[in-house]
């Protein structure tokens, strides 16, 4: 299970400041691509994350929310390589199957 209050403090910090404070470490927020979206490498309970703003474009549904003026953050364990969670205004979405470790 990942800390939710750990996740919605993130996507908070990343959507409005150019740093994210978790547990007593601090990680600077970047921009990637041409879209210059907002990005953020994170350890949480020892393992380590990448917050990444969403693409409006995107066919997805959280394409569709992003577009609609929602903040959207996908979370992806770097571990695993794959989205764990994603979080829409400050509510979280596990995907399904996720465990933390």
């Amino acid at each position: 299970m990942l800390d939710h209050d750990v996740l919605r403090t993130v996507a908070e910090q990343m959507m409005g400041g150019s740093e994210v404070s978790v547990e007593g470490r601090t990680f600077r927020v970047a921009r990637t691509g041409s879209r210059r979206f907002r990005t953020v490498r994170f350890v949480m309970g020892g393992r380590e994350y990448q917050g990444i703003e969403q693409n409006p474009e995107k066919p997805s549904r959280w394409g569709k929310l992003a577009r609609e003026g929602h903040r959207v953050v996908q979370v992806r364990d770097l571990g695993t390589q794959k989205y764990v969670a994603a979080i829409v205004d400050g509510k979280v979405t596990e995907y399904g199957g996720h465990r933390g470790g």
